[in-house]
């Protein structure tokens, strides 16, 4: 397939279209507040009759568009710094570029027992840890140390996915030091990042249908735009409950595929 012969397929409908749009409206709000959007939109794609590489590749489209809306929310909100974030953003792009270029060549089993794991230490450190709140603290690791981490979930993003913001969130502030709201404006940069990294290896494949992503995406970037403003209003109130339902969501959901394989 070549670089622009994905635009659509016969059949994807127009009420479709309005559908996933709809869809991308939910999972770009949910996605802003704590991550995760894509436990809701991936299986939305899967059950319109889409082959699973260009799931993958229209998901990163529209993911980017909401993302990128949360984080310019986040940006003028305060809660984030371009600046600062960009040599972490630039670990987290090339993560993902790895992740993208090697998911045909790594086994995805041993990811689909692993991350379940991990995402249930993510919500378990959510609800037990005192620290899941926007006050900054000393970080348990410098910037250098840190480097490693985030280029991992880059590469976990570009290869999987589900669950790569609720570990960048989770990590920046247990090893970062971070209050939750900053943690999560830094998020979103870094989804944005390790998301156009894995995306420029579906545009070469040829595995985006872009009309439908984009449809999508501008319903995620309303959706985005109305969770990022919650978010920074509300601060960890509201991010700390809802990244705790979304990690748990993303395990069941990761569990149940696992065993039904």
């Amino acid at each position: 397939m070549t670089l622009l012969a994905a635009i659509e397929p016969a059949s994807v409908s127009p009420v479709l279209f309005v559908v996933l749009a709809a869809v991308g409206v939910i999972s770009g709000a949910v996605d802003a507040i704590a991550g995760g959007g894509g436990l809701i939109m991936m299986p939305a794609l899967i059950t319109a009759g889409l082959p699973p590489h260009l799931v993958l590749g229209t998901n990163k489209l529209q993911s980017i568009m909401g993302t990128s809306m949360a984080t310019w929310r986040y940006r003028r909100a305060g809660m984030l710094s371009l600046r600062a974030g960009a040599p972490l953003a630039a670990l987290a792009l090339a993560g993902g570029i790895a992740g993208a270029i090697l998911i045909s060549r790594i086994d995805s089993h041993v990811l689909g027992l692993v991350v379940p794991l991990l995402l249930i230490a993510v919500a378990g450190y959510t609800v037990l840890s005192p620290r899941m709140d926007d006050q900054d603290v000393h970080p348990r690791l410098s910037g250098r140390a840190f480097a490693p981490v985030i280029a991992g979930v880059g590469f976990y993003d570009g290869f999987f996915g589900p669950g790569a913001g609720q570990f960048y969130a989770t990590t920046l502030v247990s090893l970062r030091g971070m209050g939750l709201t900053r943690a999560m404006g830094l998020t979103k940069l870094l989804n944005v990042s390790s998301n156009l990294g894995s995306m420029v290896v579906f545009v070469l494949g040829g595995h985006v249908l872009w009309l439908l992503g984009l449809t999508i995406g501008l319903g995620a970037m309303t959706g985005s735009l109305i969770g990022s403003r919650l978010a920074t209003r509300h601060g960890a109130a509201v991010i700390r409950p809802l990244l705790v339902t979304v990690s748990l969501l993303l395990t069941a959901k990761l569990v149940w595929a696992w065993f039904a394989r």
